[in-house]
């Protein structure tokens, strides 16, 4: 069968899950995974076909797809910051939010990293993307990452090595630390923030098939992380420390409160790409 005929029927069978933009897209992505070939070459070779082997191969991934399975998890991979990441259901899919976030860090931290070797810690790393994103583009910077699961932690260690960047990853479950044994320039973290009482909101590819143990909180203790690393941050950021959260885009101001109650200075929110709260940083000062 030739290409583009059938990626006019893999597009029709899953209209009813998927917009056409969607479909497509995931067409293209399987397509260059798996064959090698970009949109441009089937532009330009009308007459690429599918073998019958293609064509099986191509049915498993339409039947996951039908399953509302993520994409990422059927190629292994995905892409942030510019780099590939290995995904599975270990770790989270990360997301562009976090990209905006990695962003941050690296234009306020670039002109200081050329001069002095940061010491950075990624809390709750899953996948790494953070950890390693950080490593590849504050090349002076000394990185670490830590998670409560041990096979999110193998999965970043892979990471890692993958992209030529040295991160040390360590199992370590924050909510039952009562101290950081090193001193750090940057603490930031990505923490589990979805209350269960947003779950409605969750679409089925996240919720059936993501891990909950890096989505959700309890909904009567929702910031229950960012308290605990926010008093580890006092303890362990060096003097105009910085410390950088994702958070829940409805607890902007409850986030904003929790940090001026302890202290925290130049406590700064900003909005993501689709204007919600989204990322916030603050800095440690001792000296005042």
């Amino acid at each position: 069968m030739k290409i583009k005929q059938y990626r006019t029927q893999f597009i029709k069978e899953l209209s009813s899950l998927y917009d056409a933009y969607e479909a497509e897209s995931f067409f293209y992505l399987i397509l260059e995974n798996k064959h090698k070939l970009r949109q441009i070459d089937l532009a330009l070779n009308h007459e690429l076909t599918f073998s019958d082997a293609d064509l099986v191969a191509w049915s498993a991934f339409l039947k996951q797809l039908k399953k509302e399975v993520p994409i990422q998890y059927l190629l292994g991979k995905t892409n942030f910051y510019g780099l590939d990441f290995e995904v599975n259901e270990n770790v989270l899919i990360p997301r562009p939010e976090t990209e905006e976030l990695v962003e941050w860090i690296i234009n306020e931290n670039t002109k200081t990293e050329k001069y002095k070797k940061l010491k950075i810690l990624d809390i709750g790393t899953g996948s790494g993307c953070i950890a390693i994103s950080l490593a590849k583009n504050l090349i002076n910077a000394e990185v670490y990452g830590i998670d409560v699961s041990k096979k999110a932690i193998e999965t970043a260690k892979k990471n890692a090595a993958n992209n030529n960047v040295d991160v040390t990853f360590m199992f370590l479950d924050i909510l039952e630390t009562d101290v950081l044994t090193c001193n750090f320039d940057i603490i930031v973290s990505n923490p589990p923030y979805v209350r269960n009482l947003e779950k409605k909101e969750i679409k089925k590819n996240v919720l059936d098939y993501e891990p909950h143990l890096a989505l959700f909180v309890d909904d009567n203790d929702a910031l229950v992380f960012y308290k605990k690393i926010a008093v580890l941050a006092k303890s362990s950021l060096l003097e105009k420390g910085q410390l950088y959260f994702e958070i829940n885009q409805y607890l902007g101001k409850e986030m904003t409160d929790l940090l001026e109650k302890m202290n925290f200075k130049n406590i700064e929110l900003r909005k993501d790409i689709y204007n919600n709260d989204r990322m916030i940083c603050c800095k440690v000062f001792r000296t005042l």
